[in-house]
């Protein structure tokens, strides 16, 4: 199914369809250690990085995936990746993961801003019915940011995910749905 390749942005970020013409801006931040330690994901090498965006790209031409590049306007600056994933068109459910951003710009509200641009995108123009988040149970940080933005822990996957040093990692479910995103948009943004 063909995906349209939105750009999502407000005054501070902006989220632009990730490609072979801009992933090279991301690759200096991709190498950050322990930058993505709890994701089963290798980009720590130029060439296993330029995988990781060929695979996300692969994924948008199947239209199962939609990877963006993430700009902060505040900074003028490429600051790291996002995408939906998962993308399950008849269930219209899809997942909102793969997010890493330089450690510089952790901690700044980007991450808010950009979660909010997403949930709005997904619930207000594709009008899907269901946001997913699929977070590392030692992922404390990016649960508690979950949480933050409504999501509720639905369960929790235990030792499902197969980790790149050889650890089986227990996978916390969060989600979203339509019909609380009103309210979660007035509270929590």
């Amino acid at each position: 199914m063909h995906l349209d390749k939105p750009i999502l942005e407000n005054e501070n970020v902006k989220l632009s369809p990730l490609s072979l013409d801009n992933y090279h801006e991301l690759f200096e931040i991709a190498v950050e250690r322990d930058l993505i330690q709890y994701s089963p994901s290798d980009i720590s090498t130029k060439e296993s990085y330029t995988n990781y965006v060929k695979t996300a790209i692969a994924g948008l031409e199947k239209g199962v995936t939609l990877p963006f590049i993430i700009y902060d306007k505040r900074t003028n600056i490429y600051i790291g990746s996002t995408r939906f994933g998962l993308i399950n068109h008849h269930d219209k459910v899809l997942h909102i993961g793969w997010t890493w951003i330089s450690k510089s710009a952790q901690g700044t509200g980007i991450n808010k801003q950009m979660k909010f641009l997403m949930l709005q995108y997904v619930f207000e123009t594709l009008a899907f019915e269901k946001v997913e988040f699929r977070i590392d149970e030692r992922n404390i940080r990016s649960r508690k940011a979950v949480e933050k933005i409504g999501g509720t822990l639905e369960g929790i996957l235990r030792k499902n995910t197969l980790m790149q040093d050889g650890y089986r990692r227990n996978t916390c479910c969060y989600g979203i749905l339509k019909e609380e995103w009103r309210e979660i948009k007035k509270s929590k943004f």
